[in-house]
């Protein structure tokens, strides 16, 4: 592939996928071409791009025409591919980045993914000295990046919808076989889909790593005592069964040591120095505790594990997400053309109530981390507070009320006091 003497613009996809990919990859070739703007997609994220092998990234580079991506925005997954290359870790691979983009002649990039492809961009933003300009498009279904105004990320919303559908037709299941599930839910750094599919879906209970606090480490048994705590509950008022939800990103802060003394648990880490958390199987670790712990009274516990993470990625987006990345991948390419002095940095294309506001990726680093920032669950919100409040979880006024007590230490075959002293703490945040 020869590269042509106008200018060009790239796109690559970076990260786990998420609906809505291929409506930003549309909407940029689209709106570039409308401007005279060569297009070329880049295969597999940094995988390529990153290489001192000019054959290798030629051969995965592809030239985009409009005819070519008319019609994609409804189709999950992304005719691009992904990768979790990390740009920063291989070697010369930001240098080797800008001298094959300069190949093509593009000065003008359209990265999508999350905040380590952000990342990326930066630091090729920084090796190109000011040459190329970026603009990253902000997804994950996890939604956990800084986009103002608690605006979503692209793709969120529809595995929000597809999850919430899921966990429906697992709590009818639960109620007509007599059993629980434990479903676990994407969200490596913070729990807003396990949270947003739990409150949408009305699952029994949800647990996220924020409600924790800032504390470094959490203990699998403390998450555990939680999740006994409602199913004791439920069976307390004559349910047996029910839904339990818990984000993946609690694993994150599990000590590595404890999980290596698991049988069956590898600790590995990708190429960004997360915990691979595929091979943390978090539900299975939960359940498993739970029915020791239920067997060792002599309690029947019918339990089953599932995980919701996968199924969700390449889903056709629902029109929420059809619309929101035409808008991005517009705007992406509006803010690159953009003449004003104010618009010469790279940034994360945000669109807040139908409007641009581009972040820039500056301002998006934490300081302490160096990384891009991160979105929390706010466990102070009025939406958080509803979500806990159709949760059947231990409370303060259930151990405070003496009858109800009484009930929930014969339901766990222990005495009040014990019952009092395992399970008091949970109701304490």
């Amino acid at each position: 592939m020869s590269s042509e003497n106008k200018d060009a613009l790239g796109i690559l996809v970076g990260g786990g996928p998420a609906p809505g990919l291929n409506g930003v990859i549309a909407a940029v070739t689209i709106e570039a071409r409308r401007r005279g703007l060569e297009v070329y997609g880049l295969y597999d994220g940094y995988k390529w791009l990153v290489q001192d092998n000019e054959k290798a990234f030629m051969d995965h580079v592809q030239k985009l025409h409009i005819r070519d991506v008319s019609r994609i925005h409804f189709d999950g997954g992304s005719i691009l591919r992904t990768s979790r290359t990390n740009p920063a870790k291989v070697p010369n691979g930001i240098t080797n980045s800008v001298a094959n983009l300069r190949k093509l002649n593009i000065k003008y990039m359209v990265t999508i993914g999350g905040d380590d492809t952000s990342y990326g961009a930066s630091k090729i933003a920084e090796g190109a000295g000011g040459e190329i300009k970026f603009a990253h498009v902000p997804k994950t279904i996890d939604n956990d990046l800084p986009i103002p105004e608690n605006t979503p990320t692209f793709g969120y919303q529809t595995a929000r919808d597809l999850g919430s559908m899921l966990i429906r037709n697992l709590m009818e299941d639960a109620k007509t076989t007599g059993r629980w599930y434990i479903a676990v839910a994407m969200g490596r750094h913070a729990g807003h889909l396990a949270l947003g599919i739990a409150k949408s879906a009305g699952a029994t209970a949800a647990i996220i790593a924020e409600e924790f606090g800032d504390v470094e480490h959490i203990e699998l048994s403390k998450v555990c005592d939680i999740f006994e705590g409602v199913v004791i509950k439920r069976q307390a008022m004559g349910n047996n069964h029910g839904v339990l939800v818990i984000a993946e990103g609690v694993a994150e802060k599990f000590r590595s040591e404890e999980l290596e003394k698991i049988p069956g648990v590898k600790v590995e880490y990708d190429g960004f120095g997360h915990l691979r958390l595929a091979e943390v199987d978090l539900g299975k670790l939960v359940k498993d505790e739970l029915k020791r712990r239920f067997e060792a009274r002599k309690q029947s516990l019918t339990m089953v594990e599932t995980n919701l993470g996968y199924v969700l990625r390449c889903h056709p987006p629902i029109p929420y997400d059809q619309e929101y990345t035409r808008d991005l991948g517009y705007n992406a390419v509006r803010y690159l053309l953009s003449k004003e002095p104010a618009h010469k940095k790279n940034a994360l294309i945000c669109v807040i109530n139908g409007e641009l506001r581009p972040l820039y990726f500056d301002d998006m680093i934490d300081p302490k981390t160096g990384k891009t920032q991160i979105r929390y669950v706010d466990i102070k919100s009025e939406s958080y507070k509803i979500a806990r409040s159709y949760m059947v979880r231990l409370e303060k006024r259930d151990l405070d009320d003496a009858e109800f007590l009484k009930q929930l230490a014969a339901t766990a075959k222990m005495s009040e006091k014990e019952f009092l002293d395992k399970f008091g703490w949970t109701t304490e945040f």
